[in-house]
């Protein structure tokens, strides 16, 4: 069984797939829009000195989150079949 996770909880060059995006729906679709679609690689690559946000490598880009939108997306630590 694949362990169940949230983006926010991602540690610094660790790695995880999307599985779903539970936000509101305005922020839903940004995150959409950057890629995190299900079945998305998605890579820790820092925090900033306070821990919020973090930078996130998505599809060859990176991407700065705060921890609060960041933990409206699900993440499973083996790959997704979508």
């Amino acid at each position: 069984m694949l362990e169940s996770l949230s983006l926010d909880r991602l540690r610094v060059g660790q790695s995880a797939f999307v599985t779903r995006v539970e936000a509101e729906p305005a922020m839903r679709r940004r995150l959409l829009d950057l890629g995190l679609i299900p079945g998305t690689r998605v890579t820790c690559q820092g925090r900033s000195p306070a821990g919020d946000p973090a930078a996130y490598l998505v599809r060859g880009t990176v991407v700065a989150l705060r921890a609060r939108d960041a933990a409206a997306v699900g993440l499973a630590s083996g790959p997704v079949t979508v």
